[in-house]
């Protein structure tokens, strides 16, 4: 079962993105290694039914590229950021 996995509050503070969980565990993870590994197809790329991969440009990061100006929970256990630079 994921009840444990229920997140009860999440906040930023400074750099680092803290989350609480139903199990009373707690994540944090610096912002900068967050935007780094973006798993969005813009950023990782995608692939089509032959394996080919595509990509977005490459984008020039500045420092609102690691300030998220708000989080969007999504499903039971995740949170979408938003980033201060538009991504």
């Amino acid at each position: 079962m994921t009840d444990g996995l229920a997140i009860e509050n999440y906040e930023i503070v400074n750099d680092l993105l803290i989350v609480s969980f139903a199990d009373k565990s707690e994540s944090m993870v610096p912002l900068k290694l967050l935007r780094e590994r973006c798993p969005c197809a813009s950023c990782e790329g995608e692939t089509d039914a032959l394996g080919n991969l595509y990509k977005g440009p490459e984008q020039a990061l500045n420092p609102s590229s690691f300030q998220i100006s708000g989080l969007q929970p999504v499903g039971y256990y995740g949170l979408r950021p938003f980033w201060k630079d538009g991504h």
